[in-house]
C-alpha cells in the first residue's frame, strides 16, 4: 500500500471526525443558552412529547451515522493491511504443517511401496500435499491484493 493513500485516509477520517466534534459542541453551546422548548408542560403529553423524542433520535441518528463514518474511512487502510497480514500468517502456519508431514514423510520413506509404514507414508503425503496448497494459495492471495 502507497504511503499517499494511508495520509490521504487518515487525514480525510481526521477532517470528518473534528468536523463532527465542532458541530457537536456548537449544537451544545446553543442548547445550554437557549430555553428548552422542546420539553412539553407539566400538564401536556402526546404528540409534542413524542415528536421531541422523534427529533432528539434523529439527530442522535445523524451523529451516530457520521461518526460510523468517519471510524471507518479512518480504518479503511488498516483492514485491507490486516487482511493481507492474515493471510501471511496462515500461511506460515500451514508451512510448519508442511515441514512437519514432510518430516514423517522422509521418515516413512523406505515403505512407500509396501511395508510397516506403507499407510503412514500415504497419510503424510496426502497431509503435505493439503497444507502445502493451502499454504501456498494462502501466499498467493496475500500477492493478489
Amino acid at each position: 500500500m502507497r504511503p499517499q493513500t494511508i495520509g490521504r485516509a487518515l487525514g480525510i477520517g481526521l477532517r470528518v471526525a473534528g468536523r463532527m466534534a465542532s458541530q457537536r459542541m456548537a449544537g451544545g453551546a446553543e442548547s445550554a443558552g437557549a430555553p428548552a422548548t422542546t420539553a412539553a408542560p407539566a400538564g401536556q403529553t402526546g404528540q409534542a412529547g413524542h415528536a421531541a423524542g422523534h427529533a432528539a433520535g434523529r439527530a442522535a441518528g445523524r451523529t451516530t451515522k457520521g461518526l460510523a463514518r468517519g471510524v471507518a474511512g479512518f480504518l479503511r487502510p488498516f483492514s485491507r493491511l490486516g487482511g493481507i497480514l492474515w493471510l501471511e500468517v496462515t500461511g506460515a502456519l500451514f508451512s510448519i504443517f508442511v515441514a512437519v508431514s514432510a518430516s514423517f514423510l522422509w521418515k516413512n520413506r523406505a515403505s512407500y511401496a509396501s511395508g510397516p509404514g506403507h499407510c503412514e507414508f500415504l497419510a503424510s503425503t496426502a497431509m503435505m500435499a493439503v497444507f502445502l496448497y493451502l499454504s501456498v494459495s494462502s501466499f498467493w492471495r496475500a500477492r493478489k491484493r
